[in-house]
């Protein structure tokens, strides 16, 4: 039977908000299900800290590009250094929402949450990569 109350919308948001919730008491994590095997947990953490990782180095992008490419149009700088430092942001709160999924999911017993968030990702820095490129070889090229 099916329940009125629950679309398949207002279901993702309270999972959406469940999981939020376990970010600032991740000790509620051991409610759900069983104790995985340390190690996984381990690895886990390990993939939150490389996203990390990057999410800083995004940051420190966004300051760089502010900083180092002083002779480059304005608005064009604004942006760019924006676009790292709002993507270091999503990057980081990312991470965090990944780590307690993958965490639920192995307590459960479960398949991995898939994500494209790293195809965004690795697609986005490409181009911002190549964005960069251009404006290095425009304010060299004066």
């Amino acid at each position: 039977m099916i329940d009125a109350n629950r679309t398949p919308t207002r279901g993702r948001l309270a999972s959406a908000v469940a999981d939020v919730r376990l970010w600032f008491a991740p000790e509620r994590l051991r409610d759900e299900g069983e104790t995985p095997d340390y190690r996984f947990s381990l690895a886990n953490e390990r993939t939150f800290l490389a996203w990390l990782r990057t999410a800083m180095a995004l940051v420190g992008g966004g300051f760089a590009v502010d900083q180092f490419l002083p002779d480059t149009n304005s608005a064009l700088r604004l942006a760019a250094a924006l676009t790292l430092l709002a993507g270091g942001a999503v990057c980081a709160v990312r991470a965090l929402n990944h780590w307690v999924r993958c965490e639920r999911a192995m307590r459960r017993g479960e398949d991995l949450p898939v994500s494209r968030f790293p195809v965004m990702l690795g697609l986005a820095v490409g181009v911002i990569a190549l964005v960069m490129v251009g404006l290095v070889a425009v304010r060299w090229g004066r």
